[in-house]
């Protein structure tokens, strides 16, 4: 197969709830277009951000179906369906293609633990093979589900045998790793960089092209600002904007970090997509208004996403 590689940014939304805890179909029209007025090239739904493995398989179809209706022109819809069941995830990597998904991608699963490149590739491989037309990405995230296996090596053991295999989302720390890999083969495989703390050192060593991040679903105007002005040769309002976005996440890491205090300034900037499910511990009140304080601080409001 001969794949598109994204350019720009994808986000990762949050899943709407109401007020009972159940998913809240309404405001995603709303949310796809904000976030493609700002800048968003698409998202990548019902995953950690949208606390996909704490969703029934019938509320993760409804999402994905809800979003491929309200998705803008030009804006690409990657379905997670990464699960403990790999007949589960085959299941929704069918459904994902069968509504007009752009793509489906899956993080390796928390139990039980992978420990072998082999197993890793057996799991893709089943999943892959649902939604046979659709290019598949894996999720790299480590600090989730433990599995801290060398990417090169798998990209060494998909290549030639998971046709569909498109590339990683590559959510960790190592940019020695993440550059060997967007090397291989000539950049053959597409590397979404998925830490929005250091998009511009993967800009500058890695040659990133496109991302994925979480952070991006109220700062993604200063996130995509810093691929513009890296582009732009201007150095100095990369590196502003790179260091302005990491205090914001120093803001959010004194709340619980992007999936629970994430989702409140959601609502600070006039989108509320309700609490997290258990067993995430949700904000209160008194939290909100100190978080709130401390972004106003740093002049986050006037420079977030808008509506």
């Amino acid at each position: 197969m001969i794949m598109e590689k994204i350019h720009g940014l994808i986000d990762a939304p949050f899943t709407p709830f109401d007020e009972n805890g159940d998913i809240n179909l309404k405001p995603i029209p709303a949310y796809a277009e904000m976030l493609k007025k700002n800048g968003l090239q698409g998202v990548f739904i019902n995953g950690s951000s949208g606390e996909g493995y704490m969703l029934t398989p019938e509320e993760r179809i409804t999402l994905a179906e809800a979003w491929i209706a309200a998705a803008p022109d030009d804006f690409k819809v990657i379905v997670h369906v990464g699960s403990c069941c790999v007949r589960e995830s085959r299941r929704l990597a069918e459904h994902a293609q069968s509504i007009g998904a752009w793509g489906i991608g899956s993080m390796a699963p928390p139990f039980p633990k992978i420990s072998r490149i082999e197993e890793l590739v057996k799991y893709i491989e089943e999943i892959a093979c649902g939604a046979s037309d659709l290019p598949f990405y894996f999720y790299h995230i480590p600090a989730f589900n433990g599995v801290y296996l060398p990417m090169i090596k798998l990209l060494e053991a998909v290549d030639g045998r998971v046709p569909n295999f498109a590339g990683i989302k590559y959510t960790f720390e190592s940019l020695y790793e993440y550059n060997q890999c967007r090397l291989y083969k000539d950049g053959k495989f597409d590397m979404l960089h998925g830490q929005d703390e250091t998009i511009l050192p993967s800009l500058v060593m890695g040659g990133a092209e496109g991302g994925i991040g979480g952070t991006t679903n109220y700062n993604g105007r200063e996130l995509t600002g810093i691929i513009k002005a890296w582009k732009d040769g201007d150095v100095l309002t990369a590196r502003e904007r790179q260091n302005f976005s990491q205090e914001v996440i120093n803001v959010i890491c004194r709340y619980r970090g992007n999936i629970v205090a994430g989702k409140r300034i959601m609502k600070l900037i006039g989108l509320d997509l309700g609490k997290n499910r258990t067993p995430f511990q949700n904000m209160t009140d008194e939290e909100e208004a100190s978080m709130k304080t401390e972004l106003e601080s740093i002049g986050f409001f006037e420079r977030c996403n808008r509506l």
